[in-house]
């Protein structure tokens, strides 16, 4: 991955940071945003500048369509390339359907799934035009198995699973893979706010009795964009501990 270049959306918490760290590490130049925290940024930008790297912070609102096209533009300007897209950007606001206002609906899917369309579709005309690229998109098990009180959160991860095998069906002959991780419960801020015996009984119910790693996440999205996974597009690839079966 020497010189290629990613684009990682919402890089500095959880499975995101992770994951730029881990392409910084393996010799990649990374260009990540973030919504809140301009000291997380920065400390993030000093952690990948030490791996001998680019790296390029931007606060962008990735629900909105033409930040994300100016924040790409931007990429395409500097670098000249752009070989890898990480749809990771996500939040969480749960209820039950009967207590869950419009903008509790709104701001998931926006933040969750329109991003996604966001950011692919500015990246999109860049690889067919260089006959390669890959997009990987983090998406959950609550977008294939459910989850009371998810209903947005579901809505919207599954929506990404959709996306990811219909754009794999449209981009594989420009050389483009399109694969997704639906995740289980990992140690993230996300997770960490959960109540005590609520994680316990998610725990349970993997058959590693454990939540996942940020970290063990990165590596296998460093395997799918990696040329040893050139021959994997429309997959999702669950990292649940075995909570789904």
């Amino acid at each position: 991955m020497k010189d290629k270049t990613a684009i990682v959306t919402g890089g500095t918490r959880g499975i995101g940071r992770a994951i730029v760290l881990e392409l910084a590490r393996n010799g990649c130049n990374v260009v990540f945003n973030y919504s809140k925290s301009d000291e997380l940024a920065n400390t993030l930008v000093k952690e990948v500048e030490s791996h001998g790297v680019k790296v390029v912070a931007k606060k962008v609102d990735v629900s909105d369509f033409e930040a994300a096209k100016n924040m790409v533009k931007d990429v395409k300007d500097e670098f000249g390339q752009i070989d890898y897209l990480v749809n990771n950007a996500g939040i969480t606001k749960d209820k039950l359907l009967a207590l869950m206002g419009e903008n509790d609906w709104d701001d998931v899917i926006n933040t969750n799934l329109k991003s996604v369309y966001n950011f692919s579709k500015a990246v999109i005309m860049t690889m067919i035009k260089q006959k390669r690229g890959n997009i990987l998109n983090i998406t959950s098990v609550s977008g294939i198995a459910g989850v009371a009180g998810q209903v947005n959160y579901s809505s919207s991860k599954a929506g990404m699973i959709g996306f990811t095998k219909s754009l794999a069906k449209e981009v594989g002959k420009a050389n483009i893979n399109v694969n997704a991780i639906a995740c289980g419960f990992i140690e993230t801020d996300m997770t960490s706010s959960l109540p005590d015996e609520y994680k316990k009984k998610m725990t349970d119910m993997t058959s590693l009795k454990r939540f996942g790693t940020p970290e063990e996440v990165a590596k296998i999205a460093l395997f799918l964009l990696s040329d040893d996974a050139k021959y994997i597009t429309g997959h999702v690839l669950t990292v649940d501990g075995g909570l789904a079966i």
